[in-house]
């Protein structure tokens, strides 16, 4: 039996909201104000709140405010009852974090609805916790998708799993496409470029297997800034905007996943236009390889970085010339191999230590 908390300063409407609660089978705990309702929350956990706006001694913003703020009551569906009709009204409720609205006078089954709608959505969140790690490049993608489609009821996630091949140099979205998925890359290498007026190209992120990419569009709802590139044949798979969306507001443990993919990438990219910025060129490459090396050589056999010079010289922000001639000299000063096409770093620590 569900407890729900009713906290309305008018005693007509509280007590007789109360009782049709009552008769529809629900354990009701009643609060003449926000005080006295945040008190009894304490005391007993409600499975959803209804609160009236405006109320003497704290009103229904600081209610919910107090809600957000509490980790013992923090995640409670919260409805708001209120005789205005403003648009500020529901703006700054929704703002705050309200789940619904019922606008006084109410009927019965307007009230019901938005119970019954409200609990049901919650009840689907509460029942599996996702890992909080998730091994991407073996099964975990299966096992994080299933985990998620019980914790956020999302059928059409596990309708979309099929893997689309790409061949290599192939565009996966272009800069201007307005975003329709999220992408994780099953198995092959894929970079992000941007592309100024002259046609020179800056690479802004270089993602392997086990990756999600292209979510920051998806996130700020707008076009994607840059283009989508694979570097060899590649597996993808799909997951709808809707789904994805969906998944975020259904779970924290999946917000927060992207919440850190999203800060290591800002992070780096931050680190890559200081260095572009400030550093020699030396300096340049040679944080560019340390970066490689460690973020993907390990996901080579033989631990090489697999780059065209063209790719190296955009991540580094030089001609693909001054790149070679930076690479020559490193070789020769044994920091580096080159194996064909592929460059294995031999002393890491020398080249983080050196003052170019």
């Amino acid at each position: 039996m569900k407890t729900i908390l009713l906290i309305e300063d008018n005693d007509a409407i509280r007590e007789n909201t109360a009782e049709i609660l009552e008769l529809t089978g629900y354990t009701v705990l009643t609060a003449e104000n926000g005080k006295i309702g945040v008190e009894k929350a304490l005391a007993t956990r409600p499975d959803l709140v209804i609160c009236d706006i405006m109320m003497p001694v704290l009103d229904g913003y600081g209610v919910l405010h107090i809600f957000n703020k509490n980790p013992q009551l923090a995640g409670i569906p919260f409805i708001f009852l209120t005789a205005k009709t403003e648009r500020t009204d529901f703006r700054k409720g929704m703002e705050l974090g309200a789940d619904d609205y019922l606008t006084k006078p109410f009927d019965e089954s307007e009230l019901l609805s938005a119970i019954e709608g409200r609990l049901n959505r919650f009840q689907t969140m509460k029942p599996v916790e996702l890992k909080p790690d998730y091994n991407l490049q073996q099964e975990g993608l299966n096992q994080f998708l299933d985990d998620a489609q019980k914790v956020g009821n999302l059928d059409s996630l596990s309708a979309d799993r099929k893997v689309h091949q790409i061949h290599k140099k192939q565009y996966v979205y272009t800069a201007g496409d307005e975003p329709t998925r999220l992408y994780f890359l099953k198995a092959g290498k894929v970079k992000t470029v941007r592309t100024n007026a002259d046609g020179k190209e800056l690479i802004t992120g270089l993602y392997n297997a086990g990756d999600f990419f292209g979510y920051l569009a998806l996130l700020e709802n707008t076009e994607y800034t840059d283009s989508a590139v694979t570097l060899e044949d590649s597996e993808l798979v799909y997951i709808p905007n809707d789904d994805f969306k969906q998944l975020l507001l259904a779970n924290n443990e999946v917000g927060q996943q992207f919440i850190k993919l999203l800060a290591g990438r800002i992070s780096e990219r931050e680190t890559q236009l200081v260095t572009m910025a400030y550093s020699s060129l030396r300096r340049r490459v040679a944080d560019t390889l340390l970066r490689l090396h460690e973020q993907q050589a390990m996901n080579h056999p033989q631990g090489l970085i697999q780059l065209s010079r063209d790719d190296l010289a955009s991540i580094v922000g030089t001609a693909t010339e001054s790149l070679i001639r930076t690479l020559s000299e490193f070789k020769q000063d044994g920091l580096i191999e080159l194996v064909g096409s592929g460059i294995r770093v031999l002393q890491p620590d020398r080249l983080r230590r050196a003052n170019w």
